[in-house]
């Protein structure tokens, strides 16, 4: 199977949201590269989610901090492979429950979602899962990012509370 396509970036390196993202709403733009084990990304997500923003989130999985980032990560894209609008149900509801990681759970949150789970396994253990978890965490690396929570927007790396930032440099 042939991976992903990298993100695409300008020649400073900003990344600019492309088609293969995962992008949600309206507004300014606004990259965000999270790890879905972290607890300051948890803590931050309702109120990222109620800007107005076009949202874009990227995979930064820091498995070297978190050793169940990864699964999570993967268990995202996977919903997102059964339905788009899964993506965003997924990581609502492992940032919702940040107690329960391990894969039982994440199999009562695809069959809450409505999802196959025999493919929503298949495909969180995929090459092609796997690739656009590497391509979103090499890009945001080649960018500047160096942990989570981090942000882009109007062409600034934003890293920490992102909140504060993204509000003052897309003047919301």
């Amino acid at each position: 199977m042939r991976s992903p396509p990298s993100p695409e970036l300008t020649s400073a390196a900003v990344p600019v949201i492309s088609e293969r993202d995962h992008a949600h709403g309206d507004g300014a733009d606004a990259i965000v590269y999270l790890d879905l084990a972290c607890p300051a990304c948890a803590a931050m997500w309702p109120e990222l989610r109620a800007l107005p923003l076009r949202l874009c989130v990227r995979h930064f999985p820091m498995a070297s901090k978190r050793s169940r980032s990864p699964v999570l990560h993967a268990a995202a894209e996977a919903a997102a492979l059964q339905r788009p609008g899964a993506f965003w149900d997924m990581v609502d509801s492992i940032y919702a429950d940040q107690g329960h990681q391990d894969d039982p759970h994440l199999w009562a949150r695809a069959e809450a979602l409505r999802l196959d789970l025999r493919r929503f396994e298949a495909d969180r253990r995929s090459m092609v899962v796997a690739a656009r978890l590497r391509a979103d965490f090499m890009a945001g690396i080649r960018a500047g990012v160096t942990g989570t929570p981090s942000a882009f927007a109007a062409g600034k790396l934003l890293q920490g509370e992102l909140i504060p930032g993204l509000a003052s440099a897309l003047a919301l």
